[in-house]
């Protein structure tokens, strides 16, 4: 027995393996652990933390001084002023209002009961804003409200400002900022509900939908055509004040898809032009009716285009117009595009306003008893815009209208002529359009789903 521990050369091999790829391994794990050995004998042991030397540093800290920063801040309240927002509300009196305002100023109140320009604050309407800046004693540092028409239109902004001891008062008219908005709505039921979602986070104003209908009813009824699915995209323009939406303007362009036909329209007012503007088809061709049947919404022939017995001379003569039978104060309505060319009294027509329209047309409009706030020689209207009041002045035995077509000065039966709408645009028209047509196609493509399939154009 060998009781001597000797690597001999058997047992070497039988320690490393008989084959040479165990050899090799057993050789290379040997050599590693050797390594590691050797490493961790080298390596430096870590000071024990107990034996480190402690120094102890004291040093003494200036506080900040903050007195001076409390005075600051006092001095910035005492200066500070406060902006309040508050609605008129129904039974408001003028105190209520400024207490709620925050202001406690008795000077301030009564200079509004007062001043002939100020005093227009307390006749706002129910839900009208006022806005009032205050120091920090309640004394009025200056108010703001806007004073709005029959329409719900502002007018003028009043502003009462302190000046000194006292107080001063200002009027300017009110300044709108335009914006221009643009829709898409699918019909799901009815048009109406669709126009009353808010998917987008907008509904569509009444007067809005109220234009939708006028301007697709002769192609689409909505009462029996419309599908689910029908969509419609629309541009129309607002008028905002401060922030806050004031009312809905004109459309600018609409595009309706109606059981896969597609109808589109797009306003377009040339500002060269004295006549007003009008709806085109996006090829230039206007979509605008000839001229309305008649001048006023709701009323009966009484008199038509032919000879009769003159009701006050009792003589035979040509009766050169129609007269349509209407109360007292009935609006009465331009039946089509121009500009005023005669507004005032004229012998036996009495109160008689006359329009220029395109080419050689006139129409003439007699008997009322006023004429509409702002008419006169050269002032612009629209088709459908209110140029008066039915009456009973001139030579009149009772409350009509007496309406005329002329042709070159010469007048007419409207029912028996074929006049086209409007005149056609110019080439330097015709291209001022198109800038206008090429933008609205480019924001109903951004209206229109990426994969909705395009309805065929209808034919106008």
């Amino acid at each position: 027995m060998n009781h001597i521990n000797k690597f001999t050369s058997s047992r070497l091999v039988n320690l490393l393996g008989s084959t040479r790829k165990a050899r090799i391994m057993s050789a290379s794990a040997i050599f590693l652990a050797v390594c590691a050995f050797g490493a961790a004998g080298v390596a430096p042991l870590a000071p024990d933390a107990a034996d480190l030397p402690v120094k102890s540093i004291s040093q003494n800290l200036e506080l900040p001084n903050i007195s001076a920063q409390i005075g600051a801040l006092e001095q910035q309240e005492s200066t500070e002023k406060y902006v309040h927002e508050e609605r008129i509300r129904a039974g408001d009196s003028l105190a209520t209002l400024m207490t709620r305002l925050g202001v406690e100023d008795d000077a301030a109140e009564t200079f509004i009961k007062k001043d002939k320009v100020a005093k227009g604050v307390m006749q706002l309407k129910t839900g009208k804003r006022v806005q009032a800046q205050t120091d920090e004693n309640g004394n009025l540092v200056w108010l703001r409200a806007t004073v709005v028409d029959s329409k719900d239109t502002p007018v003028k902004n009043i502003l009462v400002s302190r000046k000194g001891e006292g107080f001063v008062a200002s009027e300017e008219a009110a300044k709108l900022e335009r914006r221009v908005e643009m829709h898409a709505r699918t019909i799901n039921s009815t048009l109406f509900a669709a126009t009353d979602a808010s998917n987008d986070g907008a509904k569509l104003p009444d007067t809005v939908v109220h234009q939708i209908v006028e301007m697709f009813s002769t192609n689409i009824d909505f009462r029996s055509d419309l599908k689910r699915g029908d969509h419609f995209n629309v541009v129309y323009e607002t008028f905002w004040q401060d922030g806050e939406f004031i009312r809905a303007g004109r459309i600018l362009a609409g595009e309706f898809t109606n059981r896969g036909v597609t109808y589109q329209s797009v306003w377009f007012e040339d500002p060269s032009s004295n006549q007003g503007g009008g709806y085109y088809s996006f090829d230039g061709k206007s979509l605008k009716k000839a001229f309305l049947k008649s001048p006023l919404e709701f009323s009966r022939i009484s008199s038509g285009f032919s000879m009769r017995v003159h009701p006050i001379s009792g003589n035979w003569k040509a009766h050169k117009g129609i007269d349509f039978a209407a109360a007292t104060g009935t609006p009465i309505r331009a039946s089509g595009d121009g500009v005023v060319d005669f507004a005032g009294t004229q012998g036996g027509y009495g109160n008689l306003v006359v329009l220029k329209h395109w080419s050689n047309y006139t129409t003439a409009y007699a008997h009322m008893s006023r004429f509409a706030p702002g008419l006169k020689k050269g002032a612009k209207v629209s088709q459908g815009d209110v140029i008066g009041y039915v009456g009973s002045t001139g030579w009149s035995t009772g409350a009509h209208l007496h309406y005329e077509f002329r042709v070159g000065g010469d007048a007419k039966d409207p029912t028996k002529l074929n006049v086209q709408a409007q005149a056609p645009l110019t080439a330097a028209e015709l291209s001022r359009f198109k800038t206008v047509s090429g933008d609205m196609m480019h924001r109903f493509a951004l209206l229109r789903p990426t994969n909705a399939n395009a309805g065929s154009l209808a034919a106008k």
